[in-house]
C-alpha cells in the first residue's frame, strides 16, 4: 500500500471542477434551495445531510465564504484521500491517485471500493463485465440510470489525468 496524497494539481482541479456556490443548490438540477432536499450541496460539492441542514439552521441559506467552502472541501477530500489509498493494492503514479480519487470523489467511496475500475487497476488481469479499464471507468456515465453529457465528459478528463497525466477540464 502506497500513502499518496493528493496532489495540487488534482486539488485545484477538482476544486474548478466542483466550483465555488456560496448558497445551498440541489445537486440535481442546479436550483437555489432553501430548504433541505436530498442532493443538497453548497461550496465545492459538500453534500450536506439532513442532519447537517437542521443544524446549521439559516446559516447554509444566508451562505458560507470561500474559506468556509475550502476548509469543508479539505474535510470532504480527506476520507477519499485515506479511502482510495487503502483500497489500491497496486502502485500508482500521482496523476494515477489524483484521477482515481476524483472518481472516487463524484461516485462515492463505497461505489469506488466495489467497482471493477478498482480491481483492474489492481489486477489488469482480474474478470470483470469490461473488457478493459477504460470501460470501467466511463461507464460511470448515468445518473439517475440515463446517460448524462456532462458525466461523460467528466470520464473522459479522469481518464486523460490517469493516461496522460494531464489535468484539465472539460
Amino acid at each position: 500500500m502506497q500513502n499518496l496524497s493528493m496532489s495540487q494539481s488534482g486539488i485545484t482541479l477538482l476544486m474548478s471542477i466542483e466550483s465555488f456556490r456560496g448558497t445551498p443548490y440541489d445537486d440535481q438540477n442546479g436550483k437555489a434551495i432553501t430548504s433541505w432536499v436530498k442532493g443538497a450541496t453548497i461550496g465545492y460539492g459538500h453534500l450536506i445531510s439532513q442532519d447537517e441542514w437542521n443544524r446549521t439552521g439559516n446559516a447554509y441559506v444566508r451562505g458560507i465564504s470561500q474559506q468556509q467552502a475550502e476548509a469543508l472541501f479539505q474535510q470532504d477530500l480527506a476520507p477519499f484521500v485515506q479511502g482510495v489509498s487503502t483500497k489500491l493494492t497496486a502502485a500508482v503514479s500521482q496523476n494515477q491517485f489524483d484521477s482515481l480519487v476524483i472518481l472516487a470523489y463524484n461516485i462515492g467511496l463505497a461505489n469506488f471500493s466495489n467497482s471493477s475500475v478498482l480491481k483492474l487497476v489492481n489486477d489488469p488481469q482480474a474478470q470483470t463485465n469490461y473488457p478493459s479499464l477504460e470501460v470501467a471507468w466511463k461507464s460511470w456515465n448515468k445518473s439517475q440510470g440515463k446517460v448524462m453529457e456532462g458525466l461523460n465528459k467528466r470520464r473522459n478528463a479522469e481518464w486523460n489525468i490517469y493516461t496522460q497525466n494531464v489535468y484539465a477540464r472539460w
